[in-house]
């Protein structure tokens, strides 16, 4: 799958589809998500907080 990045503001966004989000288990309300850039690519995983 590709997508489009789409500007919000001086940033920009990327709409993840509900399917993604349930395949990663990760409720858009109350969740948060941790970016990691590795080796020229962007990876999104739900954030864990480290006890």
């Amino acid at each position: 799958m590709h997508k489009k990045l789409r500007q919000q503001g001086t940033s920009w966004g990327l709409i993840i589809p509900k399917a993604i989000l349930e395949l990663l288990k990760v409720n858009p309300v109350l969740d948060e998500v941790e970016l990691i850039v590795e080796n020229n690519e962007l990876k999104i995983r739900k954030y864990k907080e480290e006890k």
